[in-house]
């Protein structure tokens, strides 16, 4: 299961994988095939972020429209002359209504500058960061996928592509719901074949070690049935899932695709103006296209996996997920996945890739960011995995690119409208039995999500200790080696079952393990909390919502006593295998706030004293144009009525038409349309059931960024 390669490497990126460990991406070749070995950085290009005094100069040299090949700063000019072919392209595209927010936080200060391979990148940002005009610039670093495709498929006598109207996989489910091991059947997935090996040429073979019929403990789960039962899930919560594509047509997800429905698909157009042209539901951010991918050969079926334990559908037969739809409530219910493609086949990723990724997801919605990836821990042991980042200075001087797109997450995803206000990047740990979680998910801000078995027990595996914030099941085959599926293989019992490509698993579905696989846990319950919220019509900063998924967590911490044992390499390495063991007191408050708690998080999320009423929001629009807003989204059901003080600025209607439009309406039930009539502002009046708001109504001639 475990990377085996001994190597040195500098600060690298590795993901925090499914089965298999990782290859970090060093300056000389690892000890992989030459296809996999990936430099670590682009030739030819770096990042650089000009001084704010020099915006005036970017925007009349027309850089924030296209790539140009002089950047209308003279210094700047005059070092990049000497550098053949060169050419700067502005980081991140225009969205005409994010703008504001982008150049508020320096965004439109940071450029690529393109040129020859001949030059030395080192030079050139040694170059580039002598000049006071440049505030930071550094190498595009690769990022390179990890994972070596170890999944198991899941097997059974149902086993076919149309296992969803055949089939509820449910009881192989034991993160969703813990029924125990009772050794009799397979209800709840646990009840599998003991069929020890032979192990007696094994040093160390425990045979006085955990007894297997308490490996997996009833209820030790996300308590995901009680959730369920207080909240489907609401299609206005959006997680973003940056991974491989997802697998926009398995029968469990097409119901659960975010969809941009001011874009048009495959086009090359830009129809909605948010600076990517086709972006349906998602973007590939590694090949910059607006549709996704993920039938690649080496295409491991990772981001699909992530993407079915959030939002798979419920109740079809399939398998279960943390916030779905139900099938029985298809179009209301369950959140929503963005799919921003980051990874591709043996494909290196960047950067600059990963930071466009993560501020689309804000821009377009998306309040969760779902990120089964991660740096190499600083704690982990350098010559089987290499050197990582220890802290954030170390991390931030290296990639400030990707530190200042993961801030706009942070601070402007979600809306002061919406049941959330800023962003919420959750992490996987990492895979490096390491006592400290890996960045970007140690930064402040983000969660960093440990691995646990079916008994809380930590995954042998999992990164813990510093940094570590919360934990959730991942899986642990090395745990279960003694168990064996009936009919089945040995290696699958113990991982989490979601959902897979079909080039990947006939059936749809397989099993992997991982912190990537703890990591979705944790993304979706929080995304089921955001819909609780909503359906509340609660508003929340994403500091109180963090600050209640850790007090509403499982305390684990008096159960670490004792010795752990497991067999490492027994699945990827047999011949390998050799027996042992783990202090469980070593983990003993070093799993974070201890194992994510659907139930009691949704608890504390309806709680009386939690959150502020949401209000209508204040509506802006052009002369000319219309904008729509629903208050059943933030007041509950209707009838409404509004009343314009100013009239001449705006109208408002219940059905959408214009001719019927007036400075007041009455009993609407659902959506209302606001006009603009004129320049100019007015105050408006929304009278419901719960009483009255004020709101504001701001009408403009034009705008740039609107």
């Amino acid at each position: 299961m475990k990377f085996l390669n001994i190597i040195f490497v500098s600060a690298v990126m590795v993901a925090a994988a499914s089965c298999a460990k990782v290859s970090p991406v060093t300056d000389a070749p690892a000890a992989t095939s030459p296809e996999e070995t990936v430099p670590a950085y682009m030739p030819g290009e770096v990042v650089l972020k000009f001084d704010e005094s020099l915006a005036g100069l970017l925007d009349e040299a027309g850089l924030a429209d296209a790539p140009a090949t002089r950047s209308g700063v003279s210094t700047v000019d005059e070092i990049l002359d000497i550098i053949d072919g060169y050419r700067l392209e502005r980081v991140f595209p225009v969205n005409k209504a994010t703008e504001e927010a982008s150049r508020a936080a320096g965004l439109h200060l940071w450029y690529v500058v393109h040129f020859s391979e001949d030059e030395n990148v080192e030079d050139v940002v040694k170059k580039l960061s002598a000049l006071g005009e440049v505030q930071a610039a550094s190498p595009v670093r690769t990022i390179k996928k990890a994972y070596d495709g170890k999944v198991i498929p899941f097997r059974s006598s149902a086993s076919t592509r149309a296992i969803t109207a055949d089939q509820d996989l449910l009881p192989w489910q034991w993160n969703l719901k813990n029924n125990g091991y009772d050794g009799s059947s397979v209800e709840g997935g646990l009840a599998y074949t003991v069929n020890h090996p032979d192990l007696s040429s094994i040093e160390g073979y425990p045979f006085d070690g955990r007894n297997y019929e308490t490996k997996f403990v009833q209820g030790d789960d996300v308590h995901w049935e009680q959730a369920r039962a207080l909240c489907q899930g609401d299609p206005s919560i959006i997680v973003a899932v940056l991974d491989e594509g997802v697998f926009l047509e398995h029968p469990d997800l097409v119901n659960s695709l975010w969809t941009n429905e001011d874009e048009v698909e495959y086009s090359n157009e830009d129809h909605d103006g948010n600076g990517y042209a086709g972006d349906v539901h998602g973007y590939d951010f590694l090949n910059d296209r607006g549709y996704i991918t993920w039938d690649d050969v080496k295409d491991t079926g990772h981001g699909t996996h992530c993407a079915g334990i959030i939002a798979a559908t419920n109740g079809n037969n399939g398998i279960s997920s943390i916030a779905g739809p139900d099938n029985d409530n298809l179009g209301n219910s369950g959140v929503r996945i963005m799919s921003c493609q980051i990874f591709s086949g043996n494909s290196a990723s960047t950067t600059v890739s990963l930071s466009r990724a993560i501020k689309y997801a804000a821009d377009n919605g998306a309040v969760v960011l779902q990120c089964s990836f991660g740096y190499t821990s600083g704690a982990a042991n350098p010559y089987e995995y290499g050197i990582g980042y220890r802290d954030a200075d170390e991390w931030e001087a290296s990639s400030p690119l990707e530190k200042a797109a993961m801030d706009y997450f942070i601070h402007n995803a979600g809306s002061d409208n919406g049941p959330v206000k800023g962003g919420i990047p959750v992490f996987a740990s990492g895979n490096e039995y390491a006592p400290m979680a890996g960045f970007p998910g140690a930064y402040e801000g983000c969660v960093s999500v440990a691995s646990v078995a079916g008994d809380f027990t930590p995954s042998t595996y999992t990164n813990y200790a510093e940094y570590t914030k919360i934990s959730a099941p991942g899986g642990d085959q090395d745990y279960y080696f003694d168990f064996k599926e009936p009919d089945g293989d040995r290696g699958a019992v113990g991982c989490i079952l979601s959902t897979l490509p079909f080039h990947v698993s006939d059936s749809g579905y397989g099993y992997m393990e991982g912190t990537s696989m703890a990591c979705p846990h944790v993304s979706g319950v929080i995304a089921l909390g955001l819909s609780h919220a909503a359906r509340l019509h609660k508003h929340f900063t994403a500091d109180e919502i963090i600050d209640m998924l850790y007090k509403s967590a499982t305390s684990i911490d008096d159960d670490m006593t004792g010795t752990k044992f497991y067999y490492r390499w027994q699945v990827d390495v047999p011949h390998l295998i050799h027996a042992r063991t783990m202090s469980l007191s070593s983990y003993k408050n070093n799993m974070g706030a201890g194992v994510v708690n659907a139930e009691a998080f949704l608890g504390m999320i309806a709680g009386d004293d939690a959150g502020v009423a949401m209000e209508f929001p204040n509506i802006y629009i052009k002369v000319g144009a219309s904008s729509a807003a629903n208050p059943v989204s933030f007041l509950g059901q209707g009838p409404f009525s509004v009343t314009i003080d100013d009239p001449s600025v705006a109208s408002v209607s219940a059905d959408g038409k214009q001719d019927s439009a007036s400075g007041t309406v009455s009993n609407a039930e659902g959506t209302l349309t606001f006009f603009g009539l004129k320049s100019g502002s007015t105050t408006a009046t929304i009278t419901y059931a719960g009483g009255s708001q004020t709101f504001a109504i701001t009408v403009r001639t034009s705008s740039d960024w609107l």
